[in-house]
């Protein structure tokens, strides 16, 4: 929280000093731009190594749980398929929202002049070249050339084969891919150490050239993100009612104390001790608190895919740029998949790990991240209560089901 305030101070200092410059500032502006796009380069190069070694662990660590019994197997199914609904929902919502509610036209025209050194965004294919290309000739090449949704399937595959290897053999190569994704992490923390060097200067030439507007832009930018995961936490409560048959009275009596620890640390590890209990309130058995709560903050973050998702589509919306249907399809899929090998990572990390890959798959600039990471600390806040309360409903639906559920309130 502390590194996340010193970002966010970088953010609103870089942006002051950018509209106290005088004119004539071409070589300071110049001078940020060069060190932020230097750091922004180094924050990128961790990117694809970091996202498939924690994709193969990921999936070689949710396939050995989803071995370990029919409970097991129950709430893994149950969250995956939460994290598609959830990528599905935001392709959806997110555009209806910001059709409603758009960013106000000068703010979005001083920020697209702003951030005009972007890089230009890819091609995006149509329908049949999607598809086509969606299976990768070479991974190498599609790692090379940033075709990440393709080195995403083909990480997938892969991951999917270890999992047939004998035990010895598997465990090799996991052990192989989580070394690499430590060292990665390891470096990734190196580059966010710098972070509020990099923030500044980027944003010192945000607010040099879109002025107030660019603080118009970020507090659109919260609310849209914030008001899609609210969507995610609403939906806990439905999924208690019709899953564990628990009324939203009820549910919302026993998680009050899950969702204060998460408010207040923004951490679902630290909110475990108080969800068990919760959940025990709602007339869950010792098993499935045991088993499903400990599964749940392991492997399964509800607004991860639609919060990530509607970053990019935001980002789109923010540089003026139309996405097409292949290219939602897409940022569905990488934001779905993406999420499985995060989930463990600190949000900062999580933060660019997960929504460049789908930016980059849907043919988006990244640059626009490095500004949207330093105001992470709010939409987390939504982040972290949504996943907590949709854990208790996922707990208490697989108790339901496995009868591992006492009789309760049910209106």
């Amino acid at each position: 929280m502390q590194k996340a305030l010193f970002i966010l101070a970088a953010l609103i200092i870089g942006l002051i000093c950018g509209m106290l410059l005088p004119g004539g500032s071409d070589g300071v502006i110049k001078g940020a731009e060069f060190v932020g796009a230097l750091w922004l380069n180094g924050l990128r190069m961790t990117i694809i190594p970091l996202v498939v070694s924690l994709l193969i662990v990921g999936i070689v660590q949710t396939a050995v749980m989803a071995k370990a019994g029919r409970m097991t197997f129950r709430a893994i199914a149950t969250m995956i398929a939460i994290l598609w609904a959830s990528a599905a929902m935001a392709a959806l919502f997110t555009p209806a929202l910001l059709a409603l509610f758009p960013l106000p036209a000068d703010a979005a025209a001083a920020l697209q002049s702003a951030l005009s050194t972007a890089q230009e965004p890819g091609p995006v294919p149509s329908i049949l070249e999607f598809f086509r290309d969606i299976v990768p000739a070479n991974p190498v090449a599609a790692a090379a050339n940033d075709a990440i949704l393709p080195l995403i399937i083909f990480t997938l595959a892969f991951a999917f084969a270890v999992t047939r290897l004998p035990e010895k053999k598997r465990s090799t190569i996991a052990d192989f891919f989580a070394a690499i994704s430590e060292a990665m992490l390891i470096l990734v923390q190196w580059v966010l150490a710098l972070a509020p060097v990099g923030v500044f200067a980027l944003a010192l030439v945000v607010g040099a050239r879109a002025g107030a507007q660019s603080f118009v832009g970020l507090a659109h930018y919260v609310l849209i993100v914030v008001a899609v995961g609210t969507v995610i936490y609403l939906a806990s409560f439905l999924l208690a009612l019709l899953g564990a048959k628990r009324s939203p009275l009820a549910f919302f009596r026993a998680s009050i104390p899950a969702q204060a620890v998460a408010i207040s640390t923004q951490s679902s590890l630290a909110s475990l001790p108080a969800m068990v209990q919760g959940v025990k309130a709602m007339g869950v058995g010792e098993r499935s608190a045991d088993v499903v709560l400990p599964i749940s903050v392991a492997l399964f973050r509800a607004t991860g895919p639609c919060m990530n998702l509607a970053v990019a589509i935001y980002v789109a919306h923010l540089m003026g740029i139309e996405i097409t249907t292949s290219a939602m399809i897409a940022g569905i899929v990488a934001a779905a998949i993406t999420t499985m090998g995060a989930v463990s990572l600190p949000g900062s990390v999580s933060f660019i790990t997960s929504i460049a890959p789908i930016n980059i798959a849907m043919g988006l600039p990244v640059e626009p991240l490095v500004l949207l990471l330093a105001i992470e600390a709010f939409p987390d806040i939504m982040r972290t209560l949504a996943n907590v309360t949709m854990d208790m409903a996922v707990t208490g639906t697989v108790a339901r089901f496995e009868g591992d559920l006492a009789e309760g309130e049910t209106s």
